[in-house]
Parts: C-alpha cells; structure tokens; sequence
C-alpha cells in the first residue's frame, strides 16, 4: 500500500510539473536560441507556446513581428525541432494565443489582470513582452510571484 501511494505521489508531481508549476525544472536553453532569439529580446520558455505557435514563428522570421530575424535554413530547422518538442502542452498553454502572441494568450491575461494597464507603458517596462521588467528571475525562466517587483 505505501509503494502504491509514493507511486501515486510521484505521478501527480509529474503532472505538476508538465502542468506548468513554478517548481518544474527550468529547461536549458538551446545554444543557438540564446544566441539569435536572445540577442533581441528575452529568450521565452518553449513552454510558453503551443507547437502550432512555434512553427508559425519559425517559419515566418523574415517578417517576425515588423522585424527581419531571418537565420539560415539549417538554424531555422534546429530552432524549429527544439522549440516544438519543449512546446507546452499543458491545458493553459494549449490554446493558441491570438498572433501567436504570449502577451494575448489567456493564462497571460488572467496571471497579470491586476497589472494596472498604465504600468505596461512606463518607460522601465514598455510593453509586456519585456518579462525581466518585472520578473526578475525571467532571465533563468524562473516567473514566481515572488521575485515580481513592478517598476516605478
């Protein structure tokens, strides 16, 4: 009885932690995503996104949201096959966000709702893709509530 309960255990910590807990393990990060992704912008979680979302991104860096990112096809292929396998799968994630945006998918909506809408404009944030604004583990992937300290 007490092995059947630790392996009952276990799974649902297993299921925590694919469901999106903060104390899942944070995922390495690619080399080359750090490197391209990173260069501009904060280098998301995979587990983010849906696959879906990935591959559209991917395959449509040359017009990245008003910005040429192209990368050579070989760079494109390895991004594309590590983004989608650490895709989230999760049921917050699962949903495409409108243009495959993190900052419109509806678990971003619902965690940041008492965010006041001015906060996302001053100057120290300037939008809400700009997660280490206020995260400040975001760098690590590390998103707990305690680390969240909202700029002046």
């Amino acid at each position: 009885m007490k092995l059947l309960l630790s392996l009952g255990l276990l799974s649902l910590a297993g299921l925590s932690l694919a469901d999106g807990d903060r104390s899942r393990p944070v995922l390495p990060l690619l080399p080359v995503y750090k490197q391209e992704c990173a260069a501009c912008h904060l280098a998301y979680p995979p587990g983010m996104l849906p696959a879906a979302s990935w591959q559209r991104i991917t395959a449509n860096l040359p017009t990245h949201y008003g910005t040429d990112a192209s990368l050579d096809p070989a760079t494109v292929s390895e991004l594309n096959r590590w983004l989608v396998a650490n895709a989230g799968t999760y049921k917050r994630v699962r949903e495409v966000p409108p243009e495959d945006r993190i900052t419109r998918s509806a678990w971003f909506v619902r965690k940041h709702d008492e965010v006041p809408a001015a906060a996302w404009k001053r100057a120290s944030v300037k939008s809400a893709a700009n997660c280490a604004a206020c995260h400040g583990g975001a760098e690590k992937g590390d998103f707990s509530e305690d680390l969240v300290r909202i700029p002046r």
